[in-house]
């Protein structure tokens, strides 16, 4: 029964549409611009992508349900496509044009959980094309089923530090075609900033230590030291993505529990804190 629901959950995510790369369905990459949605008479327009919409409840069939911690959903833009379902993590290729949304199928983890029952009604009610009616710092999406989905871009927790965090890593690529991390590596590559100006984690194959010094919102980092490990297919081609970031320096940047680092030569890579991983200040 339990691996049952696992799997109905696992198709639902995919017919849903929530996993890769941010996009449109015309084939232009509108959707990483400052794309903004009307929200109608009397209320200001913000920019739907480049934000972390923290999902705070969905409502089905007049049916209101809190949504679990950590869940949200990122429209494109600086940061991304994707989200997270409170437990499985997901990527979309998304649509933005005026106050319309579209996801479409993309790549999600595959994280078994107890409960699922959010996940399932929150993959539904984000399949295919939305209406966004955004108001500051608050966003609805409603589907044409009338399922309403409630957000807010307002931070949900004091931010992570950048030391002493556990930063699993999310997404990996090139400015707005970062990608989620395939099925093989989703929430195994990871990285640990120590204040004594080191690093250490996993790179989707091999154990890493190393120098990053942080200073002015940069990391210098030194040349890393690697476990000896074989990895092909999808764990190697992660870790070599990642090893960029040790060629000199990367821009950093924290907020809310989020971490994106760009590296010299364009490589970007997002992360998002583990909480239960952070150090006492």
């Amino acid at each position: 029964m339990y691996k049952q629901r696992v799997t109905q959950t696992l198709t639902v995510l995919a017919a849903a549409g929530l996993l890769a790369a941010c996009g449109s369905e015309s084939g232009s990459k509108d959707s990483g611009k400052s794309a903004r949605g009307d929200s109608g008479s009397g209320a200001s327009k913000t920019s739907l992508t480049g934000v972390r919409w923290n999902v705070e409840s969905l409502t089905v069939d007049g049916r209101k349900q809190k949504a679990p911690d950590d869940v949200y959903v990122r429209l494109g833009g600086k940061g991304g496509t994707g989200g997270h379902f409170g437990c499985n993590g997901y990527g979309a290729d998304v649509s933005v044009q005026g106050d319309t949304v579209r996801f479409k199928p993309g790549i999600h983890t595959e994280m078994a959980c107890d409960a699922l029952d959010f996940e399932n009604s929150l993959a539904r009610a984000l399949d295919g094309k939305l209406k966004a009616d955004v108001d500051d710092d608050r966003l609805t999406l409603t589907n044409a089923k009338g399922d309403r989905i409630a957000l807010t871009s307002r931070p949900v927790a004091p931010g992570a530090p950048l030391q002493g965090t556990t930063w699993t890593v999310d997404t990996v690529g090139e400015d707005d075609s970062a990608r989620p991390l395939p099925k093989q590596v989703a929430g195994k590559a990871r990285l640990v900033f120590g204040k004594d100006g080191t690093v250490r984690g996993n790179l989707g194959c091999n154990d890493v230590t190393g120098k990053a010094e942080a200073h002015n919102g940069a990391l210098a980092f030194g040349a890393p030291k690697l476990t000896r490990m074989m990895c092909v297919g999808p764990k190697a081609k992660t870790e070599a993505d990642l090893l960029k970031l040790f060629d000199g320096k990367a821009r950093y940047e924290v907020k809310d529990d989020g971490l994106t680092l760009t590296a010299e030569d364009g490589t970007v890579v997002t992360a998002t804190a583990t909480l239960s991983a952070h150090t006492k200040k």
